[in-house]
């Protein structure tokens, strides 16, 4: 019951998570810990940490998903075999700092948790997870003295040498290797022992195919031995391999028949590096091995995935998972795909459709009123019905009954469900546009995408609003024409014909524009600026609707002379009132015969209309897409997605949350060091 009490609590008024304990760290923990204690509290275990960290969905290239398990020591903090809360959410912490991955493997050796890597844990840990039989390693190497000093018994390492020392322990493997294979200091070794150095210092970061085929490096005319630069430059190729695919990518997009030659590989690469040139034996190295199927010289894309995806196989061995040109993709097709973008579309018109017909249902009686009042005539012309909007909503039930306060409402409900989707979907296209890599958009920005979205929504709004209106003022014309008729919706549509549902489309634009503009960059500033809306804090119901009810007090009271121009041009003239034939023509007739104050009538009551009813709006759509997620949908903004926004001209990476990502680089690091970690259980801590 308690728990019941606090959702309801956070969902109505928010809640405000201590430091790194975010939104999404409680959620995922809740929904990955599998065990309680005596005391009632929940915790993950070793399998519960490595489902929350590596999702079954996600491709692990030549990792295995069980290897996560090496990270859970570094969540362990107490070391208990079991993790709480707090634990977990300062592991999710940590992943989001941008140094994570060195941070994690920092403290993976560092047993003792004193901020400090002791030499001799360094070691042991390291020779606990080399492979049986693997290439041996000289921790007393003039290279780990270098870091180390002295002849490396007792020293430690802090974080920065660590961390500098990690970036260069593979090539130093590379060195001593190749001395361990040439016993006779000749300068080369076999194609054999080449294939073994291969296999087990970059086995985790190279395609099946490309290892099996290793060996024909032997056809660059290297002769049946391989020499140290041989080796070097393969070395480098793989170190750089990020970058080689930055080049091909910008080389086979700008190539007509998309594939490039050697040439071509070398001046884009001129072109995108300052000082880290590719030599000739690296590029003949990268084409041999994308050319094994293709030995013209032209090779494109396809050709180098072998070389640069290391999941990829050939179709004779299996179905490709060639993730240079794919994305991986869920039960709901891959993200941007047309199915995915139209379930996500319906799903966004749903919710839409139903937080503006609760919105509009919730104030639709202030509307009504708004609207008589605006439609009331000074003495000069006419009879004065209503002294204010509290006498109008009363002889409204006195005469009318309770259910003249809804006059109009179901072509309201029909029209605001495509009105709110086109506003709420325009305005976040356009400020998705105007967005930074920093997350940042201007001010004039903002004003355009709110501008744009009231602009775009008139084609809905005009022909719902005059049905609307004419069945609102029915009632007191009913009463004041004697054997006025009562029309339906129906008889209103087919009387005013196509272009007459756009009488006043014009004045509808000069309301809906600048009400849009004022609206929307003032709801996204109060969310963030004085409710302090932030990854690490949720805003509740109550706030979000007290900040949609704030933004829509200016945006309604400062269009309200528009408001008022389109009410008198869409209401059908009664016997012996003007007859108004445009804006201009009403705005003169208004001001000569009622005054300036008659621009603003029902203003009070359209704060107390449009204020609450976009508050409720925006409420109830953000509350609907927490309770109602679109399946597979992550929420890109909290967990850090990242994705190649220029395809062809970056690598292209699967859509991760950026937790996930960081997770599997640490691990990377650990297998630069030796393919075998992850396969062994920590020593627990001194």
């Amino acid at each position: 019951m308690t728990s019941v009490t606090e959702a309801v609590k956070e969902s109505l008024v928010g809640v405000k998570l201590e430091p790194g304990l975010s939104v999404q760290s409680k959620r995922s923990f809740e929904k990955f810990a599998s065990q309680t204690d005596d005391e009632g509290n929940k915790y993950m275990t070793k399998d519960d940490f490595v489902d929350a960290i590596a999702p079954v969905s996600e491709d692990y290239h030549k990792i295995k998903r069980e290897q996560y398990a090496v990270l859970f020591q570094v969540a362990d903090r107490n070391h208990n075999g079991r993790i709480d809360i707090q634990e977990w959410t300062t592991f999710e912490h940590l992943l989001q700092k941008p140094d994570a991955e060195y941070e994690i493997a920092f403290r993976l050796f560092d047993v003792e948790g004193r901020g400090r890597v002791a030499f001799n844990d360094f070691v042991n840990i390291f020779n606990e997870n080399k492979k049986d039989g693997g290439i041996p390693f000289n921790f007393k190497s003039d290279w780990v003295k270098l870091y180390c000093g002295g002849n490396g018994d007792g020293p430690t390492l802090t974080y920065e040498n660590f961390s500098q020392l990690l970036k260069g322990l593979q090539g130093e493997r590379v060195r001593q290797a190749f001395r361990h294979f040439d016993q006779k200091n000749t300068g080369f070794i076999s194609l054999n022992d080449f294939e073994k150095l291969v296999n087990e210092i970059y086995g985790h970061k190279l395609s099946d195919d490309l290892l099996r085929n290793v060996r024909t490096i032997g056809n660059l005319s290297f002769g049946k031995n391989i020499s140290y630069s041989n080796v070097r430059a393969f070395q480098n190729l793989v170190r750089e391999m990020d970058m080689v695919e930055v080049i091909i990518r910008n080389a086979t997009t700008k190539s007509t028949d998309g594939k490039i030659t050697k040439a071509d590989f070398l001046n884009e690469a001129a072109k995108l590096t300052r000082f880290s040139l590719f030599t000739p034996m690296e590029t003949a190295i990268l084409f041999h091995f994308a050319g094994l199927d293709d030995t013209t010289g032209r090779l494109g894309l396809k050709d180098f995935a072998k070389v640069l995806d290391p999941s990829w196989t050939t179709p004779q061995l299996g179905p490709s998972t060639d993730s240079l040109l794919t994305i991986p993709t869920s039960a709901f097709g891959a993200p941007g795909s047309f199915l995915t973008e139209a379930l996500n579309s319906a799903y966004n018109f749903a919710l839409g459709s139903v937080a503006g017909a609760f919105g509009a249902t919730v104030v639709y009686p202030i509307d009504l009123v708004k609207t008589r009042m605006q439609n009331q005539r000074s003495k000069v012309v006419g009879q004065t019905l209503y002294t204010n909007s509290w006498d109008c909503a009363k002889k409204v039930v006195r005469h009318e009954g309770f259910r003249g306060l809804y006059s109009g409402l179901l072509p309201q409900l029909i029209g605001v469900a495509p009105e709110k989707a086109i506003k709420l979907t325009v305005n976040q296209l356009m400020r998705e546009n105007g967005t930074d890599k920093q997350g940042n958009i201007t001010l004039p920005w903002e004003l355009l995408s709110g501008g744009t979205a009231g602009a775009c929504q008139v084609v809905f709004t005009n022909p719902l609003e005059i049905v609307k209106i004419r069945l609102q003022v029915q009632g007191e014309v009913a009463r004041t024409v004697e054997g006025a008729p009562r029309r339906s919706a129906g008889w209103i549509i087919k009387n005013l014909g196509l272009v007459g549902l756009y009488k006043g489309a014009s004045a509808c634009l000069m309301r809906d524009v600048p009400f849009s503009a004022i609206y929307f960059p003032a709801y996204a500033h109060l969310k963030k600026d004085y409710f302090g809306e932030s990854p690490d804090k949720k805003l509740g119901i109550l706030q979000l609707l007290s900040a949609g009810a704030i933004a829509g007090m200016p945006a309604a009271y400062f269009t309200t002379p528009f408001d008022v121009i389109k009410t008198r041009l869409q209401v059908e003239a009664r016997k012996g009132q003007t007859s108004y034939t445009g804006i201009a023509h009403c705005a003169k007739s208004i001001l000569k015969e009622e005054g300036f104050k008659a621009f603003f009538k029902g203003g009070p009551a359209r704060i107390l209309r449009s204020s609450p009813q976009f508050g409720c709006t925006l409420a109830a759509f953000e509350f609907l897409q927490t309770m109602f997620p679109f399946p597979g949908h992550r929420n890109d903004e909290k967990m850090g997605i990242i994705s190649s926004t220029q395809p062809g001209l970056a690598p292209k990476v699967a859509q991760a949350p950026l937790g996930f990502l960081r997770s599997r680089n640490a691990l990377k690091i650990l297998l630069d060091m030796d393919s075998n970690f992850g396969k062994y259980k920590l020593p627990e801590s001194k």
